[in-house]
């Protein structure tokens, strides 16, 4: 049993998480802005803000991994919030030292690439809102790719993610966007989060970023 902290909990990736470890008999701490608003599957709730690192390094003392399912809502939400917040992960965790857990961040598509060079956020037609959204999590990513003194995975979804069956099998690849096998990229919210509690349970992309894709 892993015990586990997940910021975000009340998002539509972050309930998720939370059941999924919870229903594998981890011990999880949803941390949410409002605890009186938390109605999910955590052992424990607490209030906590992902952008002080004071406030990180409370919420992950004493557990073995940090989970952060955090979004910004519309476009200059995720642009003020996102990389904001993956450096305050990161100073908070320092505080705590060599006991600092492991981090996984809930990453974006965006950044992956569609052939050598190209990037998802490179399709034309994209709304300036969604490549705000993409290029906030590119953003982080960048940030997180220079920090050796964390254990960090950024874990990007497939180009479409969204509600959908539990189904328990997906693939992963590292750099490039998958696409099932009709070639369609997607992942189901709740495979998702299979594929990251699978992470936690079974690190394999510890100092990177990886994707998951259904089959």
């Amino acid at each position: 049993m892993a015990t586990i902290a997940v910021i975000g909990a009340n998002g539509t990736i972050g309930s998720a998480v939370v059941a999924e470890a919870a229903a594998r008999g981890h011990d999880v701490l949803a941390v949410v802005r409002d605890p009186g608003r938390y109605r999910g599957d955590a052992a424990a709730v607490e209030r906590g803000d992902v952008l002080d690192p004071a406030d990180v390094a409370r919420v992950a003392a004493g557990r073995d991994v940090l989970v952060s399912a955090v979004g910004g809502g519309d476009g200059p939400g995720h642009a003020a919030l996102i990389e904001p917040a993956a450096r305050a992960l990161v100073e908070g965790l320092r505080a705590l030292g060599g006991a600092a857990p492991r981090l996984i961040a809930v990453g974006g598509a965006g950044s992956l690439e569609t052939a050598s060079g190209v990037r998802v956020w490179d399709a034309p037609g994209l709304p300036a809102p969604v490549l705000q959204i993409m290029h906030a999590h590119g953003e982080a990513l960048d940030y997180y790719r220079t920090v050796s003194d964390i254990r960090w995975t950024v874990l990007s979804p497939a180009a479409e993610i969204g509600p959908g069956e539990r189904t328990g099998h997906y693939r992963t690849g590292l750099e490039q966007l998958l696409a099932d096998a009709a070639g369609r990229s997607r992942i189901s919210v709740p495979d998702y989060a299979v594929a990251l509690v699978d992470e936690i349970e079974q690190p394999e992309h510890i100092g990177e970023r990886f994707t998951c894709c259904a089959l």
